[in-house]
């Protein structure tokens, strides 16, 4: 895969601003970027995105929305606003997409928050629609069930997705997230025939990590499932930009032109 082929995530290279992550990336050869909000806090989102659009990098999403659930009507009614400006920071910047971690809250049930969240979605479709955004929904592993989503797999978000049923409702693949599924390739394609395979993001699992969350591989370092499913999404049609979402303390602690160059070796076999 040539670097023209991946989008990386700004915070995949945590370290760097919003600016530097624009620059460095259209200088390598890099093919998009998905936006994280927390690079663009407190950022004059005009200038970000003349340098944006100046680049020659593909916008591809906003990151993150979501995070729907809540054990009262006000908390949820706070989401639904917090969402909202996320998708007018998506519109500023001329991003096509917004990512979303759907949401948890401790004591609820699992259908319990599967219900708030598939509301939640409802609530932003107006919004979306004014804007012509998409709404991503990223299943994540079971490890993070209990209070970051209730979409705990491929099948879970194929569901909801299917709910829902709006052409701007779809989802994001992300291997770190679905390794794991017995029945991925079969997902996999009820996800692309729905017209709801979104997007592909790529990190690695790796089982000896030493924090749950700031600990993910590159490719072929963890369970290496990264060839396999990026297999499984090409052959279901998928033809967009591979994304690369890597959160990594120690990869953060390096010099991240390095680490830059690390994620175009690690995949160019792929």
């Amino acid at each position: 895969m040539s670097p023209s082929q991946l989008a990386v995530h700004t915070f995949t290279n945590q370290p760097w601003s919003i600016h530097e992550c624009i620059e460095n990336y259209a200088r390598a050869g890099i093919g998009g970027v998905s936006v994280w909000r927390e690079t663009i806090a407190g950022q004059d989102l005009k200038k970000v995105r003349k340098h944006l659009d100046d680049s020659g990098l593909t916008p591809v999403s906003l990151v993150r929305g979501g995070f729907f659930t809540g054990k009262t009507t006000a908390e949820r009614a706070d989401s639904i606003g917090v969402n909202l400006a996320a998708l007018k920071e998506a519109e500023a910047l001329g991003l096509p997409s917004i990512v979303l971690v759907c949401g948890a809250t401790l004591g609820q049930c699992p259908d319990q928050n599967l219900i708030q969240i598939d509301e939640g979605i409802r609530a932003l479709l107006p919004a979306a629609e004014a804007a012509n955004i998409r709404l991503s929904i990223e299943p994540l592993h079971p490890i993070y069930a209990a209070d970051r989503s209730a979409v705990a797999s491929l099948r879970d978000a194929n569901l909801l997705a299917q709910r829902i049923n709006h052409p701007l409702v779809g989802i994001a693949i992300d291997t770190f997230h679905v390794w794991w599924e017995s029945n991925l390739e079969t997902e996999i394609k009820t996800c692309a025939e729905n017209g709801h395979l979104f997007a592909f993001h790529i990190c690695e699992f790796k089982s000896d990590f030493d924090h749950p969350l700031l600990d993910r591989g590159l490719p072929g370092e963890g369970v290496n499932a990264t060839p396999r499913i990026l297999k499984l999404v090409r052959d279901a049609g998928f033809t967009g930009l591979t994304e690369v979402e890597i959160f990594s303390r120690k990869y953060w602690a390096m010099n991240q032109h390095e680490f830059l160059q690390k994620i175009i070796t690690s995949t160019q076999d792929l």
